[in-house]
């Protein structure tokens, strides 16, 4: 009885397998015909070949997996004489019959005098496997991590990493006139006419090829709306004007425009508030 259900598990271990590789192997093909598509340096003649590398690849798994499956009663026989029993390929062996004593450890059930407390038995056993290979793995990581930082300096330690990433930092990000973007601002919208119209001129000359000659959107957003993608406070206007926002397509302005002429042109920007003018473009961002 044993044998035959040891049997019939194996046959569905490798009807299983077989199963996979089967339906795994087109889906592999697939992804791998779509990153290939991707990459345009790759041609028919080269992604072909790594298909079929990889479809010989899984045929040949897939029989070795079920070659050892086959053998397994074999080699359960051959590990199970007492001269080999203890090897370490006995022991891998053992894990597809259970037998995990491999990671648990063996317990002595051996127990230790004087510690007993509140009914509870501490035996004398060792420690598990697992945990000895873990503190051996963590003993070498730490020789490794040593002569890589400290010895040998391959690596940056943190003290390192922080000033390097300040001082990339710091050219995104440049301090003294050409300002910072986190920066705090206290300036106030202008009311002088004669400063209204030089931020007129600034905008149209600079401005109007995104926005429009009064404002009402091209490329870039309405600007007469009461709704803003970035902010619609005059120190908000100024910041977007002066420094960007590059991943949609505004350019900072800072090394064209000087900060009086940014902020001529945010205050005619919020000057035109409400004005409507013909072909408006739909509102984007946050209502204020």
């Amino acid at each position: 009885m044993k044998r035959f259900l040891f049997s019939l598990n194996r046959r569905s271990a490798i009807l299983a397998l077989g199963g996979f590789v089967f339906l795994t192997t087109p889906a592999w093909a697939q992804e791998a015909t779509k990153a290939a598509a991707k990459e345009a340096p790759l041609t028919a003649s080269v992604v072909l070949p790594l298909i079929l590398a990889g479809f010989l690849f899984l045929i040949v798994a897939g029989f070795l997996v079920a070659v050892f499956i086959q053998a397994l009663p074999l080699l359960f026989h051959f590990y199970d004489n007492p001269v080999r029993q203890h090897s370490a390929m006995a022991r891998f062996i053992n894990l597809f019959r259970g037998d995990t004593t491999t990671f648990t450890g063996k317990a002595n059930d051996i127990l230790m005098e004087d510690h007993s407390y509140d009914g509870i038995h501490e035996f004398d056993n060792d420690l598990p496997p697992w945990w000895k290979f873990m503190f051996y793995a963590t003993a070498v990581f730490a020789v490794v991590y040593l002569l890589n930082f400290h010895v040998f300096h391959n690596g940056a330690l943190q003290t390192q990493e922080y000033e390097t990433e300040m001082q990339q930092a710091a050219l995104f990000h440049p301090s003294g006139g050409a300002g910072n973007a986190n920066e705090k601002t206290d300036y106030k919208v202008l009311t002088d006419a004669a400063r209204i119209d030089a931020g007129h001129a600034a905008f149209t000359q600079n401005c109007a090829a995104c926005h429009g000659q009064k404002g009402e959107g091209v490329v870039g957003p309405n600007l007469t709306d009461e709704y803003w993608l970035h902010g619609g406070e005059v120190n908000e206007v100024f910041k977007t004007i002066k420094f960007g926002v590059t991943s949609k397509g505004m350019v900072a302005w800072q090394g064209k425009l000087s900060d009086d002429q940014i902020l001529e042109v945010s205050s005619y920007i919020l000057s035109i508030q409400g004005t409507n003018p013909p072909n408006a473009k739909a509102p984007q961002g946050e209502k204020k």
